[in-house]
């Protein structure tokens, strides 16, 4: 069970096994339920919550999805939380900034010894080609900064413990990827840590330096692909990955052209 705390408790993430120097970085809320833990800490971004600021809930009842599409969870199946960053950067300047997060996240499940891992453009977390979990990014900009909140969603226990608005892939599960299923706690800790390694790079430097980690991790590098864009298709051709600004590239008969936006899933041989 995703477990973390009786009831809500607003401090240091001091119930968490940090690391020295990462404890005092973040601020957890720890929360029985709530709506969206993505949305709850946008109101609070919008009064100004410091960055580092977490929310984290064992149920969502209204949790947010890509796209407007929904993810309800059921207590103790999922690890859902939402992270609130700042950057001394403009908005143009945060593209990619779900593939680092969505590097990051894998990182620290492969830590584990999670098998199977891999990345979906743009925000899709797959285990063995199936839905494991996802990544939902709103950015602002204030008039000093601007600021993320990176919500992620981790499958722990394979359905019915969760039901999905979108089947377009299967999904799966923590549990189906590693045995035994390590502590909720600890994977959240985990996840905390290199989320903040990672931000810490794009930060400064962007998606750039983060891209070639991406790529290995890329569940659709060099497949048949299609590209739809309010289920039509845009675009279809093979996968070559992102470039530095994170846009997704598929070589087509005209050459290898980029992509911005757009719903990436395989075309059938």
């Amino acid at each position: 069970m995703a477990e973390f705390v009786s009831g809500a408790s607003v401090g240091p993430a001091c119930f968490l096994e940090l690391p020295e120097g990462f404890r005092s970085r973040f601020t957890v809320d720890a929360l029985p339920s709530c709506e969206s833990t993505s949305t709850l800490l946008q109101e609070r971004a919008e009064r100004g919550a410091p960055s580092g600021s977490v929310v984290v809930a064992e149920n969502q009842t209204a949790g947010k999805g890509s796209r407007g599409r929904s993810w309800t969870m059921r207590p103790g199946s999922s690890l859902a939380f939402s992270v609130l960053w700042h950057f001394q950067r403009e908005l143009n300047q945060l593209a990619g900034l779900s593939l680092a997060v969505g590097a990051a996240v894998a990182r620290a499940l492969n830590a584990f010894g999670a098998q199977g891992v891999s990345l979906k453009w743009p925000n899709d977390i797959l285990g063995n080609d199936a839905k494991l979990g996802g990544i939902l990014i709103d950015l602002q900009e204030t008039p000093t900064y601007s600021f993320a909140v990176i919500g992620v969603g981790i499958n722990l226990h394979v359905p019915d413990a969760i039901e999905f608005s979108d089947l377009a892939l299967p999904p799966t599960a923590l549990d189906a990827l590693l045995s035994p299923l390590p502590d909720a706690r600890d994977v959240f800790a985990a996840l905390l840590v290199e989320l903040a390694k990672t931000l810490d790079v794009f930060s400064v430097h962007g998606f750039a330096p983060l891209r070639d980690e991406w790529q290995k991790l890329n569940a659709w590098q060099g497949r048949a692909v299609r590209l739809l864009n309010g289920g039509r298709l845009e675009k279809e051709g093979v996968c070559v990955g992102a470039d530095d600004d994170g846009a997704l590239l598929i070589q087509t008969p005209g050459g290898v052209e980029r992509c911005v936006s757009g719903d990436l899933s395989l075309r059938a041989a």
